[in-house]
């Protein structure tokens, strides 16, 4: 997005707030956000910094467990489809109802947020890697595997260069849901994090905080995204130059 896109979004909602004279309580003006952004900075940037750790937190325990899962999954195609249906059930679980028995189980702090960050985010990591490794074609692993390659120099020298877009294509989808599952959990029992801070600004109706709140998300969201697409880009910019290639 262009700053300038950017710049003319927060212009023209500005304008309709002050036009229609949209009450503060309902939509606030970017003025009065930029207002409640200064006002109450130090609790913005404390709390972000909450939010931020518990989501990477979240994130990288996802990554770990998502990834070696994903390659037992993917290592046999009689553990996919075995396995596989498991793992499409647990994730249409909404993880709002497991909020509450984390914080029965951990009590009210940073633990259920960083549990329910792992829980939303690791499932499509697991999905898309396993889902790489499983669509290795039959010729070519037959053709490897009669060249005397083990079903392990498979998976390490094709299965899983193979699956390397998949799976980073599932980190920028589950970085995203990383910071829905912390700002869900601090939402709903917590002592700290933008999630604590904006239901408590909601209940106090400073909706300007609350607004403030959310932009701090957006902004921890987007950064956090572009840093894995920078990584992917990095690590697996071979497959889009390949296939800008076979499209010219």
């Amino acid at each position: 997005m262009r700053p300038s896109f950017t710049i003319g979004l927060f212009l023209v909602w500005e304008i309709m707030c002050r036009v229609f004279g949209v009450s503060e309580f309902i939509m606030p003006a970017p003025s009065a956000i930029g207002a409640a952004i200064l006002k109450y900075w130090k609790p913005l940037l404390t709390n972000s910094f909450v939010t931020l750790w518990t989501t990477l937190a979240g994130f990288l325990l996802a990554v770990g467990f998502g990834l070696l899962l994903g390659l037992v999954v993917g290592w046999s195609r009689a553990i996919y489809r075995g396995l596989y249906p498991v793992m499409i059930g647990f994730n249409s679980i909404p993880k709002v109802a497991v909020v509450p028995i984390l914080i029965m189980w951990f009590g009210i702090g940073e633990i259920p947020a960083i549990l329910t960050a792992f829980l939303i985010s690791f499932s499509p990591i697991v999905v898309n890697v396993a889902t790489g490794l499983a669509t290795i074609e039959p010729e070519l692993e037959d053709v490897l595997r009669a060249l005397g390659a083990s079903k392990l120099d498979v998976m390490r020298k094709v299965g899983i260069p193979r699956s390397m877009p998949y799976f980073f294509g599932s980190l920028k989808v589950a970085i995203t849901l990383a910071f829905v599952g912390a700002v869900v959990s601090e939402t709903v029992g917590a002592n700290a994090g933008l999630g604590h801070l904006m239901s408590q600004a909601g209940s106090n109706f400073q909706m300007p905080l609350v607004f403030a709140g959310l932009l701090a998300l957006a902004v921890e969201g987007i950064a956090m995204y572009a840093v894995t697409a920078l990584v992917e880009q990095r690590l697996a910019g071979w497959a889009f130059r390949s296939q800008n290639s076979a499209g010219g």
